[in-house]
């Protein structure tokens, strides 16, 4: 396994061996340099827009629940991850504890995200208010942090270039508009630290009403799996509480076909089959 900083020395290479790192949920990572500059940043950006789920991807992940105080707990989950034409949309099965992967969240991206809930063998809700709320009980982990309705908000200030654990990054401030401060009065603005020389989300920090820090969420480790470098950590972190959800992948299988009605809010209840095992690649502990 390499640290981040390792793979900045060994970036060329993998550029040539046309490896694609890939975080499904929330960044698909190619190796595409970028200039340090407002408008190449402005590029960039939209370029990474474009990189969510570049290719179908079904991933298998824990989710671990670490309180500052109190016991941990462990939930599993799966999601399957493609691009219509409103943008990437993801599906998310969690075992909560009911039987198998029963709470589903279906995540549209893009100019104008949505969300659809469905508990059970029932069709997908939309939720108005889901995005905020734990993928599991307990969990630090929302819909927002897989959505990231924030790339699509308009008002968004480069504030120059940062160095994120020895990577170089764009830093980004986005500032929510009016519609979404009504709802979610909780965010103030979220900034972000895209690496200059991937389309990789290293880091991401929510501010409060305040400006003061309340979440951050963070690359950890990646491990490579066939020729592909897989996020393999992430944490989560309430800045208040100090509690952390740590999202840890299992398996993936990349360019995978899936059916579209696995992202039809009214087919949500029904089951949904995994790609075949020989498909699927495990991910190192």
């Amino acid at each position: 396994m390499k640290s981040l900083s390792e793979l900045s020395k060994r970036s060329v290479r993998i550029r040539a061996a046309g490896a694609i790192l890939v975080f499904g949920w929330a960044f698909a990572c190619h190796g595409a340099p970028a200039a340090g500059t407002d408008e190449s940043a402005g590029a960039f950006l939209d370029r990474f827009r474009q990189s969510l789920w570049a290719e179908p991807t079904y991933i298998e992940f824990d989710l671990r629940q670490m309180p500052r105080r109190g016991d941990e707990h462990l939930f599993r989950g799966r999601l399957w991850g493609a691009r219509n034409d409103a943008g990437s949309v993801t599906r998310i099965e969690v075992d909560v504890g009911a039987g198998g992967f029963t709470h589903r969240v279906l995540i549209q991206s893009g100019p104008d995200p949505a969300i659809w809930v469905s508990d059970g063998p029932v069709a997908g809700v939309r939720s108005e208010g889901a995005e905020l709320a734990p993928l599991a009980p307990g969990l630090e982990m929302t819909p927002f942090d897989v959505q990231m309705p924030y790339l699509y908000w308009l008002d968004v200030d480069l504030a120059g270039v940062a160095r994120i654990r020895g990577r170089t990054a764009f830093n980004y401030v986005f500032t929510p508009p009016a519609e979404f401060s009504s709802e979610s009065p909780g965010i103030r603005s979220v900034r972000v630290y895209l690496d200059t020389q991937y389309d990789a989300l290293m880091q991401s920090e929510v501010s409060g009403p305040g400006g003061n820090l309340s979440k951050t969420l963070s690359l950890l480790e990646l491990r490579k799996v066939g020729d592909r470098w897989i996020p393999k950590d992430v944490d989560v972190r309430n800045e208040v509480t100090r509690d952390k959800t740590r999202l840890s992948m299992t398996a993936v299988a990349v360019g995978i076909p899936v059916d579209p009605a696995a992202f039809d809010p009214s087919q949500l209840g029904a089951p949904l089959a995994k790609p075949p095992a020989d498909r699927v690649r495990s991910v190192a502990p």
